[in-house]
């Protein structure tokens, strides 16, 4: 019985693992289209490791810099992830990535999703219409027609 285990082994040993799911949380961040395609359990073990990443970059300290270099294989995804990701998603609490599931392989049956980072557009767009609606109110609140 696995009573208190947590965390996947995904049929590797510990070096293995850790390996696999440092490229892929690399591959993520330093990607051109910031997704990776891999099979579920692949994405749901490197998914918080990928939001630990995140949350490294939103505190841009030298030791959080380190330790994202400690972990991630590339310098180029190091800074990529402190210059751009960190400040993206400076005002998000969690949640910046999700699993989207694509069907099953060919070869072998198992089932494919896509791992990917959440749309900078829509939360800018979020953010976009709430300060819309703020100002839409405190015009309406000072007594004049709000503006369309």
């Amino acid at each position: 019985m696995r009573h208190g285990k947590a965390g996947f082994k995904l049929k590797r040993d510990a070096s293995a693992r850790r390996s696999l799911l440092r490229g892929l949380v690399t591959s993520i961040i330093s990607g051109e289209t910031e997704r990776v395609m891999t099979t579920v359990p692949k994405a749901k073990a490197a998914k918080p490791l990928v939001d630990k990443m995140i949350t490294l970059a939103k505190a841009d300290t030298l030791h959080s810099r380190r330790q994202a270099a400690s972990f991630l294989h590339t310098p180029e995804a190091v800074k990529k992830l402190f210059d751009k990701l960190g400040p993206r998603f400076s005002s998000r609490n969690g949640g910046y990535t999700r699993i989207v599931r694509l069907g099953w392989r060919k070869g072998d049956g198992a089932e494919v999703c896509m791992l990917e980072l959440v749309d900078a557009k829509l939360i800018k767009r979020a953010e976009e219409r709430k300060k819309r609606r703020e100002d839409a109110l405190k015009e309406q609140a000072e007594g004049g027609q709000p503006e369309k």
